[in-house]
């Protein structure tokens, strides 16, 4: 069956390598595991990773210019998908479909202008922030609770809007959260964020959250992340558990995949937020491991037809209703 990550940072393993003057990243490093996992499009992030926070501009254009090499590279096993039907063509020609997503807009300075830019060069996602307060929002480990949104901040969603930019609330703190809702139209997605009542962690979602993106017809994507599947035991069997949660809460076709797995990071850039001992929840540390999970849905009694819509086609559905 086939699957779509909602979310990957393969975008800073490609920037590190080449870097370091490697190239064909994706292809020598990655395409492998998407191949074993049924991965047929992911979402692939531009994030500002520790410890280049500090200057989230240069960040930004490092792994923009990284990725602009890296696209030629690896034309032969994928390419970017700007539309719905560019992935379709994508997955024909046997390659992997990736939309450039944005993990926090730290970078653009408080510029909205700049999500034209943006839109022009082929970012198709963005979140306004990742862990950090900046001009647009406020991130889920600040202390500002009473910090959402700024005027900038609702400025940028409407435009993103506007553009056919996904919106993601993932990494927003509650009020961040809210002030979204508050202030967009169209479907919106936590690409990556578990049930709060499950594990209680301020980067999952509350039952309230998850049904506010339910009735915008949005989705949540099921983090493999181990700090926010379960305090002791964090494995394929408890992530299934939050799917039980949401699907019971919400339904079926609000759930989707953003596996989020760092098994290729090295430890420097996790370190400032790794909760636990490990990256990679024990048994599902990568791309390859999903079918796992697709497997042990089905042995629960989920039908295939819904672990299609969780697997591919709720996202999908999502895509097509914001991308132009």
């Amino acid at each position: 069956m086939k699957t779509f990550d909602g979310h990957s940072d393969i975008f800073t393993d490609i920037t590190m390598k080449r870097l370091e003057g490697k190239n064909h990243i994706f292809r020598d490093y990655h395409f492998e595991r998407l191949k074993a996992g049924n991965v047929a499009g992911s979402i692939l992030v531009v994030w500002v990773d520790p410890p280049y926070t500090n200057d989230p501009t240069w960040r930004m254009l490092e792994v923009l210019g990284a990725v602009s090499e890296e696209i030629e590279d690896m034309k032969d096993c994928a390419a970017i998908a700007l539309k719905l039907e560019d992935m379709d063509a994508i997955q024909k020609s046997g390659r992997i479909p990736i939309i450039i997503g944005m993990e926090g807009l730290s970078g653009l300075k408080g510029n909205v202008s700049l999500l034209n830019m943006l839109y022009r060069i082929g970012i198709r996602h963005a979140s306004l922030t990742w862990n950090e307060d900046n001009e647009f929002a406020t991130g889920v480990i600040s202390k500002e609770t009473d910090r959402g949104l700024t005027d900038l901040g609702i400025q940028a969603v409407k435009r993103m809007e506007e553009l056919g930019i996904l919106v993601d609330v993932s990494h927003l703190n509650d009020k961040s959260f809210w002030d979204v809702y508050k202030n967009t139209t169209k479907p919106f997605i936590a690409s990556h964020s578990n049930a709060r009542t499950i594990c209680d962690v301020p980067r999952n979602l509350t039952d309230d959250m998850i049904k506010a993106i339910a009735e915008r017809g949005g989705t949540i994507g099921m983090n493999a992340w181990p700090d926010f599947i379960d305090h002791k035991n964090p494995n394929v069997q408890n992530l299934s558990r939050h799917i039980d949660h949401i699907a019971d809460l919400v339904g079926i076709d609000h759930i989707a995949f953003g596996f989020d797995f760092c098994d290729f990071l090295e430890g420097d850039t996790t370190a400032s937020f790794q909760g636990g001992e490990s990256v990679s929840s024990k048994g599902f540390e990568d791309a390859s491991k999903i079918p796992l999970l697709i497997d042990l849905l089905s042995r629960k009694g989920y039908r295939t037809d819904d672990i299609k819509k969780i697997a591919y086609g709720n996202i999908e559905r999502v895509l097509k209703a914001v991308l132009k």
